[in-house]
């Protein structure tokens, strides 16, 4: 890889040639972006839309805890290592770009409506806590000292107090200021080929659309969403983020001080955008079993989104086989904003000294084998519309 050169004083490149050339403007793209501008590489971001992809979708729950699954242990250790990274990064951008991100650390509340709601959702925190991680049980009474609005039918519970947020919506403008204020250039165009792009090295964090540049197993996995506003203007009545089982549904409930509640999400192996009746009644009968309240709150957005999702379900960051010049940077699937500042950390330090982190290592491209040949021609990169959920 090249990166060595520039930490030592690479040879100087004309003025239109960048250092470094991103492939997708989403919070993943943005963030590597920035991270090697600041680190002093010239670098230039190429997408269709800049500004108008998924993360316009995504709920923007910072949870290593509650997203600690069965079965993916490494996983679990780069959430937790990026969720200790997010107030520093927080910090860090709010400063460059001048921007409030909605960040809150109110924690996430974890609860089962039923009996069996409850026992299924135990067996998780167990697993949890098994791990390390900080989940405390909580008995109904002690989850409505802490949220009164939730319904008293709740059986159970637990807090992830390290679990926090921020607002995905507010989060991409606040980087793309911050990346131009470093000198990145944004190049609002497709990538139809790799060999489209002029740089030292290319970083494809296209989501979904990393498939068709490199090769890699990347799918769509349809999420569906819903927006509510609370009556009256005000904030909503609650402030834990609500993570909860309700009659065999999952959904969470995420607050804002804007009033806006977020509501989500299915996860259907689907490309469509298409919003469904269905769903939007699965998850409004959901979220108004846990916190009556919300049949008050108005209804104002329906939306649609694809997570890009891998046959592991983690993401996919490295060199591409036989291509040190191409790095992946992708397949985060539902957990794009949270690995927003290790995955540009990462990439970034890659880039600049040559040495992969060993947190690179059960992540990079070369666990699905070689990527097939000729798949980096005659294949255009997709519109921020159709580009992954970060």
């Amino acid at each position: 890889m090249t990166g060595s050169s520039f930490a030592a004083g690479g040879v100087a490149k004309g003025p239109f040639l960048p250092d470094v050339a991103v492939v997708g403007a989403g919070p993943i793209g943005l963030a590597i972006a920035w991270r090697c501008a600041v680190r002093g590489l010239r670098v230039a971001v190429h997408d269709p839309a800049p500004g108008s992809g998924a993360a316009h979708v995504a709920a923007g729950m910072l949870a290593p805890v509650a997203e600690a699954y069965f079965g993916e242990h490494e996983l679990t250790g780069l959430l937790t290592a990026s969720a200790a990274r997010w107030p520093a990064f927080a910090a860090e951008l709010t400063d460059a770009a001048g921007a409030d991100l909605g960040y809150r650390t109110d924690g996430t509340l974890l609860v089962g409506l039923t009996a069996d709601d409850l026992a299924e959702a135990s067996r998780l925190w167990g697993y949890q806590q098994g791990l390390g991680l900080p989940v405390t049980p909580l008995r109904p009474s002690e989850l409505r000292d802490r949220e009164p609005a939730l319904a008293p039918r709740v059986r159970g519970g637990a807090l992830a107090a390290t679990d926090h947020q921020v607002d995905p919506r507010r989060l991409l403008p606040a980087l793309r200021i911050a990346a131009e204020r470093a000198g990145v250039t944004l190049v609002p165009g497709a990538v139809r080929r790799l060999s489209d792009v002029a740089a030292d090295v290319t970083v494809v964090a296209a989501g979904c659309g990393a498939a068709a540049l490199t090769g890699l197993p990347v799918r769509p996995v349809k999420g569906q969403v819903l927006r509510l506003r609370a009556p009256g203007g005000g904030a909503p009545g609650f402030r834990h983020v609500i993570r909860g089982y309700a009659d065999g549904e999952h959904v969470y409930l995420v607050p804002r001080d804007s009033g806006e509640v977020v509501v989500g999400a299915t996860v259907e192996e689907r490309a469509d955008l298409v919003v469904s009746a269905g769903a939007v009644l699965r998850l409004l009968r959901a979220a108004v079993d846990l916190m009556p309240e919300l049949v008050e709150y108005d209804l104002v957005e329906t939306l649609a989104g694809r997570r890009p999702g891998t046959p592991d379900n983690a993401p996919i960051l490295g060199p591409l086989p036989g291509r040190p010049d191409v790095l992946a940077a992708t397949g985060h699937h539902r957990h794009g904003i949270v690995l927003t500042p290790v995955t540009a950390d990462l990439i970034a330090d890659l880039i600049v000294t040559g040495r992969p982190d060993p947190l690179l290592a059960p992540f990079t491209p070369d666990r699905f084998g070689p990527v097939p040949a000729g798949v980096t021609s005659g294949r255009q990169q997709p519109t921020a519309e159709e580009e992954s959920w970060n």
